[in-house]
């Protein structure tokens, strides 16, 4: 995105606001941004023979047509980044907040694996790091949900649960 906006001398960045923002403007003082960005005339100059034989000048209207394609594939992309833009920030906020509160990786975990008593989901977040959290989460999405119930149950027996000898949570 920074590169486009280097390639439009520093347009790109504004592009879609001045875009949506042409149609609430008068009609007399309208400067359509998607004209000033992708010209759709231009003055042309080019060599033809002359009469005498000679290479002559003209100058000229050309048209380009292809910018008029140019200018909805560019305003089509801008929304675009702008979507994966808050997208990535809704996902680098949503890590850090994994990162930064076990009582969220908890609360992950109670979720997703609704078997697993809270106890022993909190007591596991609370004895662990994050990178064990990780690990429980990966593990847990890629086995058997009871055969991951009875693993996490042994794991809270083995470092310290206070009812771990309880049928509460799911013991066989």
């Amino acid at each position: 995105m920074f590169l486009m906006n280097r390639f439009f001398d520093g347009l790109f960045f504004t592009y879609g606001l001045d875009v949506i923002m042409f149609a609430e403007w008068d009609q007399e003082d309208r400067l359509d941004p998607m004209i000033y960005v992708f010209p759709r005339m231009t003055k042309c100059s080019f060599r033809m023979f002359g009469r005498s034989g000679e290479v002559e000048q003209h100058d000229s209207l050309c048209i380009l047509p292809l910018n008029i394609v140019n200018e909805k594939i560019y305003i089509f992309l801008w929304f675009w980044f702008l979507m994966l833009g808050l997208l990535s920030f809704g996902v680098v906020v949503y890590r850090l907040v994994i990162i930064l509160s076990p009582r969220m990786r908890a609360y992950l975990l109670s979720l997703r694996f609704r078997l697993i008593n809270r106890e022993v989901v909190h007591t596991l977040v609370r004895k662990s790091k994050m990178g064990d959290w990780f690990l429980f989460y990966m593990l847990g999405q890629n086995i058997d949900t009871l055969i991951f119930r009875d693993i996490m149950h042994d794991l809270a027996k083995r470092i310290g649960h206070p009812s771990s000898g309880s049928k509460e949570y799911g013991e066989p």
